[in-house]
């Protein structure tokens, strides 16, 4: 059914948006490369995009809500209806569903009470399957506003999202420290992370990424990626994580080739061998 012209934002946030989109639209050449992260702006104001949202970004654009409106409707990213403050994403793509993604996903609707894509009564989190979060040497991985929670089962994502509701500190298996679903679209706008310590805390690639890469240069593989809580391999000293390896709170220990000591990850034979 036709609707009516969106509501226009109050006078002083459109003044703060404004100049916040203005140095965005200075970053490109063609103003209208600036959707995207204008889109994240406005995401950022009300923790979706709105209708009012997408007129604004087409008034500064000089683009048609139409326009605006086909790309964030195309972008998963961009939430169109209000959210959590907590998004979190289950992979159920090939390998985190043999891994036991789907299983987490069905634990997590039931613990809830939500479906897919749909927000808690408190406003706390939202619940959505992810096509692939492209970490599937980490599988199944579950997602926290982009952050990673790696190696999950049923039982840790269940006292995750329990955490993240009671407002405990969660700490991701990599990259920044949480933050809340506005801020982290703020980010995505492109403007800096301002926490103390925060872009550091990013770090690079896990072991388990770069096995592969190990092994092509002809080096020892790293004995464990991932270390059951508590344990030390056997005949050898408990393993300290680097910060590189670091493992969350969150991480389900898992006997994977690389963590089994009986079952140490190395090059595959060839067939016959």
């Amino acid at each position: 059914m036709p609707q009516l012209p969106a509501p226009a934002y109050p006078a002083e946030v459109r003044a703060r948006l404004e100049a916040d989109a203005k140095e965005v639209i200075a970053r490109y050449p063609d103003s209208r490369s600036a959707l995207l992260p204008l889109l994240h702006l406005v995401q950022s104001e009300e923790g979706y995009v709105s209708r009012t949202g997408m007129a604004f970004c087409a008034d500064l654009l000089g683009l048609t809500t139409a326009e605006v409106t086909a790309v964030a409707t195309f972008y998963t990213m961009y939430r169109r209806k209000p959210s959590g403050d907590y998004q979190v994403g289950v992979c159920t793509n090939t390998l985190c569903a043999v891994m036991g993604g789907d299983a987490i996903f069905d634990r997590l609707k039931e613990h809830l009470g939500v479906g897919n894509d749909e927000t808690t009564e408190d406003g706390k989190v939202t619940l959505e399957h992810i096509e692939c979060n492209a970490a599937c040497d980490f599988a199944p991985v579950v997602m926290v506003n982009w952050e990673f929670f790696d190696n999950q089962t049923p039982e840790s994502a269940a006292r995750l999202v329990d955490d993240l509701i009671a407002g405990r500190t969660v700490e991701p298996t990599r990259g920044a420290p949480l933050c809340s679903y506005k801020e982290t679209s703020r980010i995505l706008a492109g403007f800096p992370d301002e926490r103390p310590g925060a872009v550091e805390a990013s770090g690079g690639a896990g072991p388990a990424s770069l096995i592969g890469l190990r092994l092509a240069k002809g080096e020892e593989p790293h004995p464990r990626v991932v270390a059951p809580r508590g344990e030390a391999a056997r005949g050898g000293r408990p393993h300290d994580p680097s910060p590189s390896e670091h493992l969350s709170s969150h991480d389900a220990p898992q006997q994977t080739s690389a963590s089994d000591p009986d079952h140490p990850a190395g090059p595959a034979a060839e067939e016959g061998e």
